[in-house]
């Protein structure tokens, strides 16, 4: 299992000392090292990062308050050299609060505590995808109609702004839909978003070419943020 992780914090050294402890770790993956909580906003909008170790004290927007506008929140380590926010630590839900400097040892308590929890969201998902795999097909509404089109015809399936269009082995339907929607009740043991643009069947895909996969001779682009993503969840030994 690969976590992936991003960095917030607005200290070159600190964050240095969080990219070597990350490296050390086979499980952990990180998307990148942001100094704001501006920065990293673009990256948690893509809805792929599982794990944040988040600074408190920064210009601009403290990590508390940064959290407080998260819809939809990774786990969240807060790295901070002020004990006194330890109650908003736990307000907020996060599942762990290290104090800097922070040893080796204790980033892999907060990592390993992180890794478990990571372990328990995925097997309840996967319960659940088991169930909603009993249903191999999807409805969809177009041109007055309602097809059902079963998840194994489906190649591929773009964001067009509000609408998305399902590329299958016959057609293209264009529906009225969100990819963000879509990303959340397909099935994520068959489908995988790889591009802001794109959600792609899994089992449809015949390789990999640099930032791109082959699927039906069609060339789809990998998203910067997505590619280590689709390499664990696709290529990996």
């Amino acid at each position: 299992m690969k976590i992936n992780c991003l960095i917030v914090d607005d200290e070159q050294l600190a964050r240095g000392l969080l990219e070597s402890y990350i490296s050390k770790i086979p499980y952990l993956v990180l998307i990148k090292s942001c100094k704001s909580a501006l920065e990293a906003v673009e990256y948690l909008q893509n809805d792929h990062i599982d794990l944040m170790f988040l600074d408190i004290q920064m210009p601009d927007l403290t990590g508390i308050e940064f959290l407080q506008t998260l819809k939809k929140k990774p786990l969240v380590i807060f790295t901070t050299a002020y004990k006194e926010f330890a109650i908003d630590g736990y307000v907020l839900d996060v599942i762990d609060y290290m104090l800097k400097p922070i040893s080796f040892e204790r980033f892999m308590q907060g990592t390993n505590k992180a890794l478990e929890q990571i372990k328990l969201i995925k097997t309840v998902l996967q319960t659940n995808n088991t169930q909603i795999t009993t249903k191999n097909y999807i409805q969809l509404k177009a041109n007055h109609k309602i097809y059902k089109v079963k998840y194994t015809d489906i190649m591929y399936i773009e964001g067009l702004k509000e609408y998305v269009s399902f590329h299958t082995k016959t057609k293209k339907i264009i529906v009225l839909e969100s990819l963000k929607k879509l990303e959340e009740t397909l099935p994520s043991t068959q489908f995988l978003r790889i591009h802001k643009s794109y959600i792609i069947n899994t089992e449809m895909v015949t390789s990999l070419f640099g930032a791109q996969l082959e699927i039906n001779n069609l060339y789809i682009p990998i998203g910067k943020m997505y590619l280590d993503k689709v390499k664990n969840s696709l290529f990996r030994e």
